[in-house]
């Protein structure tokens, strides 16, 4: 690799525009939407607000907004480490669980005073649900303590008087309670298996107290036959049948659950109608009052969202012009769900159930306009063993340079997950790249979500491999089409993006012009021995059983492997990480430098997995940028 070039290349060339979109401005705009819960009156959910890092809860009625969280809280679930489900309704009460101490708080919604429900500090709460028959609130517990770390579903009286539930699955998620309260249905599972590849749908008869009477695992067979299945998202329909999400046969469609314990199909598309459940209680598809759904569904990765009937199959389209819909909640007239365009990372709909008319309640305004933003082009390509690759490309846009003189640089963005996906919706750090002339590849690489089962299992013990592929076919793919400069490519990636990253510097020596790092993997094997539960057997199924296969780990370590590389990477790692462990990336950095690679590493005290605050992202944008700048040849 050739020493950087100075800094005084003309700010023509792409890759050097200037820009007003200022990484502050990418972060201001950083914010995002969860957690929608809703009742006749109003709707709530959980904003995240990156100038302090804090998850205010805010309310919107017909007569206004409001923020409900006073200083002190935040309303953040921790559980399984990615959280979700933190807010439960009911009544003039709101429950959440505060991110500082991860207890569950109520709050009046009229005077706004919180008070705490649980005190048990050694547990975690997330999946609130509310039983109105009982008047008690159901949730998953966390415990840690020396010995293990144990999963459960509790109740937990108005007084804060706690009851176990269901125990002895290692795993639980999306409990729901049917509207006579006479059961109960939850998923879970047991290690190895993981929330994606195998879990059960379970099926409770209650007593009065809301205890378990008998219990039904509706696995209908499947697994026992030799083809196992992942149930996800459970619920009650307004007549007490129970629907849930399983890809059986091939993606994540809706199926009703008969009174013989058998499945039956719903009118749905053959697609997938929900990624993985990364988080507690996700909602994609709701039943609705006649019979109707309201169904979200990703075909080629851009998302539509409908309502159908059970019956008839009837289809409505609803809210035209975006391309992912996540959060779904309903009362007797409205839809409410978190929405995402080309324009608007994220905005907040409600869907008149008569009209199907939708209005914007909230959303996330881009500091660009229209005329300045790039449009996600997506792409299928192929790859290795004959099979087709997905991701979206960005061209370069800037109105002031609307007409660049040579081909322009490429940054390769590899999401994390691995098992998880990209969508075509605004991204403010994709267009801090294409407003500076680069152009961006967003990978949705071989066993990513959205495409069926198949594509999903295909990183099974392949990590490192199948995706690496598959950085090259878009790499040949863009080049062959005269989209971009073949010798000024940049890759980058977050958790197991940066895996993904750092094993194709591996791959192909000298073909990067440069790397980052965030909080990515360079010890797969160091990762298997200190990472949580919920991801405690991932990496076996990724790459294989270190015992009898360990030469695949010594093959796909980068830090085993670090003297191979001697392309310059730029590393982000929060002091906090409590899943990629802080010592892995200085690790990593040590060996890169102990052989001379152009190395930088900024790290950040008090961040986590998944940078929040806005100084680090804004930090991480300015100096990403400068070191690829740095690298970029003449």
């Amino acid at each position: 690799m050739s020493e950087p070039r100075e800094s005084s290349a003309k700010a023509e060339r792409p890759g050097f525009w200037t820009s007003s979109f200022t990484a502050a401005q990418a972060v201001a705009a950083a914010s995002d939407y969860a957690d929608l819960v809703c009742d006749e009156e109003r709707l709530l959910w959980i904003e995240f607000h990156p100038e302090d890092g804090r998850n205010l809860v805010h309310e919107w009625t017909p007569g206004g907004q409001r923020s409900l969280t006073p200083n002190g809280f935040s309303a953040r679930s921790r559980v399984y480490e990615y959280g979700g489900g933190a807010l439960c309704l009911h009544g003039g009460q709101l429950f959440f669980v505060n991110e500082y101490d991860q207890q569950i708080y109520v709050q009046s919604l009229l005077d706004l005073d919180c008070q705490v429900l649980t005190k048990r500090p050694d547990c975690r709460y997330g999946a609130l649900v509310y039983d109105s028959q009982r008047g008690h609130l159901i949730a998953i517990e966390e415990c840690h303590s020396v010995a293990a770390v144990e999963h459960r579903l509790v109740s937990i009286s108005p007084q804060g008087v706690r009851r176990i539930v269901a125990e002895g699955a290692d795993f639980y998620n999306s409990p729901c309670i049917s509207p006579d309260g006479s059961r109960m249905a939850w998923v879970e599972w047991d290690r190895p298996d993981l929330a994606w590849t195998r879990t059960r749908l379970m099926v409770a008869v209650l007593d009065q107290q809301g205890g378990i009477q008998e219990r039904t695992v509706c696995s209908c067979g499947q697994a026992e036959a030799g083809h196992p299945e992942a149930f996800q998202q459970p619920q009650f329909d307004a007549l007490g049948t129970l629907v849930c999400l399983t890809d059986r046969n091939g993606f994540w469609r809706p199926w009703r659950v008969l009174d013989n314990n058998t499945l039956q199909p719903l009118p749905a598309r053959n697609a997938d109608h929900a990624p993985a459940p990364w988080q507690l209680n996700p909602r994609h598809v709701l039943g609705l009052p006649g019979g109707l759904w309201a169904l979200s569904w990703l075909e080629q990765g851009l998302g539509h969202l409908a309502l159908r009937h059970a019956e008839s199959a009837e289809e409505s389209r609803l809210a035209h012009g975006y391309q992912r819909f996540r959060a779904l909640v309903a009362n007797s007239r409205w839809l409410f769900c978190v929405a995402g365009s080309v324009h608007c990372s994220a905005a907040i709909l409600r869907i008149d159930l008569l009209t199907h008319e939708h209005q914007v309640i909230r959303q996330i305004m881009p500091a660009l306009a229209e005329d300045e933003i790039s449009q996600p082009q997506s792409v299928s390509y192929p790859s290795a063993d004959g099979e087709v690759a997905h991701g979206f490309f960005y061209s370069p846009h800037n109105s002031r340079h609307s007409s660049p003189s040579e081909l322009p640089p490429l940054v390769i963005f590899t999401h994390g997950g691995p098992t998880s996906a990209t969508y075509a919706v605004f991204d403010n750090r994709i267009q801090y790249w294409t407003q500076r002339g680069f152009a961006v590849v967003d990978l949705n690489y071989r066993g990513s979500v959205g495409f069926g089962r198949a594509y999903r299992q295909r990183l099974r013990g392949e990590w490192g491999v199948v995706d690496v592929e598959d950085v090259f076919g878009a790499i040949e793919y863009l080049v062959q089409q005269g989209y971009i400069a073949p010798d000024k490519v940049f890759i980058r990636g977050s958790s197991a993006g940066g895996y993904t990253t750092l094993c194709s510097l591996l791959a192909a020596e000298g073909r990067f012009r440069a790397a980052a790092s965030l909080y990515g993997v360079s010890d797969p094997l160091r990762l298997r021995a200190n990472t949580h539960k919920f991801e405690a057997d991932y990496i076996d199924w990724l790459i294989g059983d270190p015992e009898s296969q360990p030469e695949r780990y010594l093959a796909r370590s980068p830090l085993e492997r670090a003297v191979e590389i001697s392309t310059p990477v730029i590393f982000f790692q929060g002091l906090k990480d409590g899943v990629v462990l802080p010592e892995q990336t200085e690790r990593m950095v040590a060996a890169l430098r102990a052989h001379g690679v152009p190395v930088e590493c900024f790290t950040f005290a008090e961040e986590r997995h998944g940078f929040r605050e806005a100084k680090t992202l804004c930090s991480v944008l300015e100096q990403e940028l400068a070191f690829y700048q740095r690298w970029l040849p003449g």
